[in-house]
């Protein structure tokens, strides 16, 4: 069993920092909580090297100050597994994000595996260790923390060193070692983790099927739940389920007595906010909504878009076949429609993806490049402009 460093006191802290600032790259874990709060409750940090493990205890230690200043070095890269939640904490927490990155569940697709495998999975498929889920469910904020809990705990770093190691050489190997610095990059974009009530509307599935007062009223409530979730630091569907946003937009209650009619609304929101919600609906219904800027995709597409997506799968399969990937790996039919209808979100116009077959897929969609069949095999070359 590996020798596990507990770090709970500033003299203990100082010391990993000194082992931290000696290391070229880290494996990296969080354990939180946010059940009842907004904001994720940073309860221990997981550190690891192929020589050593540490575990941080931030309940206990009054300054995490110099921990950060230590990770946050250019030099040292940081090896997360599935990293968008242990950097959203890392964000809170210091205003800014550690860089350079590697993220296990991002680099294995070109490895071969599915999109977004779990952690649990990987070490299966990699090591051949099935990881004891005993403690997935631990209340991480008590102490002290069980001997058992906090090898759960380190195991997770444990194992993502040996992963991040193997990856490596396998990415070399296939001559692929460069090709997610991109994806990494954006990683440290700090858009990613600021949650902006404005815009909190944005995220609510169902939101094109509602009429413009209703629509309003949608943008109002989801500003004003984000807003007082923050404040209040509560998980937001405590205060209005979306279900509860799209029955209040529809029922439009004026008054408290009405509000408290509505089926399912819970007591204590009506009784501590029914006036100020009253209010906000009749201020929305009175306005008109922000628009929802969405590319609307067709309920149908047409034959001609149909063709469309073949043409653009067989690209796809082009390039596949000559990475040696599975070509549902590259992109599958749905991220070929979210590109056939500009959705800016779609991964193809992102990192390796781009790379590969991003940028003439959308070159083909503009007219720039063109498909073509010569010697039975299917080319891609450049469209010359008319003389």
């Amino acid at each position: 069993m590996t020798n596990i460093q507990y770090i709970n006191t500033p003299d203990q802290l100082a010391k990993l920092c000194e082992q931290i600032k000696k290391e070229s790259w880290l494996a990296l874990d969080t354990e939180f909580l946010r059940e009842k709060t907004y904001y994720p409750k940073f309860c221990l940090l997981q550190i690891a090297t192929p020589e050593w493990v540490a575990c941080v205890d931030p309940i206990a230690l009054p300054s995490l100050d110099i921990l950060f200043k230590a990770l946050y070095s250019p030099s040292i890269v940081k090896v997360f597994h599935s990293c968008r939640q242990d950097l959203e904490i890392f964000y809170q927490l210091t205003g800014k994000l550690p860089e350079p990155l590697f993220d296990t569940q991002i680099a294995a697709p070109l490895l071969g595996f599915q999109e977004n495998p779990g952690y649990a999975m990987l070490v299966s498929s990699l090591l051949n260790v099935n990881l004891n889920k005993a403690h997935t469910r631990a209340d991480w904020s008590k102490r002290p923390l069980i001997e058992a809990e906090i090898q759960y705990a380190a195991d997770d770093v444990i194992y993502l060193c040996k992963i991040y190691q193997m990856m490596l050489q396998k990415l070399a190997v296939l001559g692929r070692g460069n090709w997610l610095e991109r994806d990494f990059a954006e990683l440290s974009n700090p858009e990613l983790y600021e949650v902006r009530p404005e815009k909190a509307w944005l995220k609510i599935k169902g939101k094109n099927k509602l009429t413009g007062k209703q629509l309003s009223i949608v943008q109002t409530l989801a500003e004003w739940r984000e807003n007082t979730a923050q404040s209040e630091d509560r998980p937001k569907s405590w205060l209005l389920r979306d279900e509860m946003l799209f029955d209040l937009a529809k029922l439009q209650p004026e008054t408290v007595s009405e509000l408290a009619n509505v089926r399912g609304i819970n007591d204590r929101t009506v009784n501590r906010y029914g006036t100020e919600l009253c209010q906000l609906i009749m201020a929305a219904k009175n306005r008109a909504p922000a628009p929802l800027n969405e590319k609307g995709r067709p309920a149908k597409k047409t034959q001609q878009q149909e063709a469309i997506l073949d043409i653009l799968t067989a690209l796809v399969r082009i390039r596949a076949e000559e990475n040696l990937l599975n070509p549902i790996i590259l992109a599958t039919r749905k991220d070929l429609e979210e590109l056939l209808f500009d959705d800016n979100e779609c991964p193809l116009l992102h990192g390796w993806r781009f790379e590969m077959a991003g940028r003439e897929l959308v070159g083909l969609l503009t007219g720039e490049l063109l498909l073509a069949i010569e010697s039975d095999r299917l080319v891609i070359s450049k469209n010359k402009p008319l003389v």
